[in-house]
């Protein structure tokens, strides 16, 4: 089964979107606040039919994340929702402060993350997010791959008593196979199994080593692909198992390299000293191209037949 075959979803802004106006139906402590950014958050049918439960504070993102703390103070259960790229640099101290250090129940929901918003260039890239934010004690960040993930991570920070980061791109993401129907937060998922080359991906990078996988087998290798959609808390264990099982492992992300999902699972496999070839594909610290996604994407090697070439020389093969 390759992308071609796979049954194409949505974009998973558009589940968030329908998702949240389930729980707002149920609960009308469910709030969305915005930056200006509900057209480009998917939640103007929201507004129009829950008009008390969005609260717009226009382009002031400190603003954005103070007021969800407080609302979230207050009892109530809020979707701060913004641009990624200015989410967690605008308002990285109130972040900080107002959500994670008061430990404040807000779901930051960071849209078009990534390379997204790709022709609009570096201003609006969000490479940097994972990284800052691992450094902040107290947040939980979680980075969905297709739209069986947005579904279930949005009912899981609902129920959460917790500050949370989720990562949302904007394009269609196709439905993804998956060794088991469950989702857990720190609990990594197993899109397909193999003893060769483990790709560890989160977000929109599990499409194409999805993709690479189903190439290499071609060629008689076994890829494993792992959706490592949550950060922090990491899943030790399942990378413990993966380094364990196959002879290289390869991460991907839509991040810099520096401080995001390849450095995370690097540190944790030289303390467990488990050394294996391993190769951290992502942005490199340089400026980046402009273009579409798909052509960032390709231009890094973030592609079904770049991965596929990054597990052959790994393999050195």
């Amino acid at each position: 089964m390759t992308l071609q075959t796979l049954n194409i979803g949505k974009a998973n802004l558009e589940i968030f979107s329908a998702t949240l106006m389930e729980l707002a139906e149920k609960d009308r402590n469910i709030l969305a606040v915005t930056s200006d950014s509900r057209g480009s958050g998917k939640l103007v049918p929201f507004g129009v039919k829950f008009p008390d439960q969005l609260v717009e504070v226009g382009i002031a993102e400190q603003n954005l994340v103070g007021v969800a703390a407080g609302l979230a103070s207050a009892g109530k259960k809020v979707f701060a929702v913004s641009p990624a790229c200015f989410l967690t640099t605008r308002s990285l101290e109130q972040i900080k402060n107002d959500v994670a250090y008061s430990n404040q129940p807000v779901t930051l929901v960071g849209i078009s993350a990534g390379v997204s918003y790709g022709a609009l260039g570096s201003t609006h890239h969000s490479l940097h997010d994972v990284a800052v934010l691992r450094a902040i004690n107290n947040i939980r960040i979680v980075i969905p791959a297709d739209n069986f993930e947005t579904r279930e991570a949005i009912l899981a920070a609902s129920e959460s008593n917790k500050p949370i980061y989720l990562k949302f791109g904007k394009k269609a993401m196709p439905n993804l196979p998956r060794t088991q129907e469950k989702f857990e937060i720190g609990k990594a998922s197993t899109i397909c199994e193999g003893d060769d080359i483990a790709f560890i991906a989160c977000g929109e990078t599990v499409a194409p080593a999805y993709e690479a996988a189903r190439i290499l087998e071609g060629r008689g290798i076994g890829a494993e692909v792992i959706s490592m959609h949550t950060i922090n808390p990491l899943d030790k264990e399942a990378i413990i198992r993966i380094a364990t099982k196959c002879k290289a492992v390869i991460t991907v992300e839509e991040h810099c390299v520096n401080g995001g999902l390849g450095e995370a699972c690097a540190s944790l496999l030289m303390q467990e000293k488990l050394f294996i070839p391993f190769k951290i594909v992502g942005f490199p610290d340089e400026e980046t191209i402009t273009g579409s996604q798909t052509e960032i994407f390709n231009y890094y090697g973030i592609s079904g037949e770049g991965l596929c070439q990054s597990a052959l020389k790994l393999l050195d093969m």
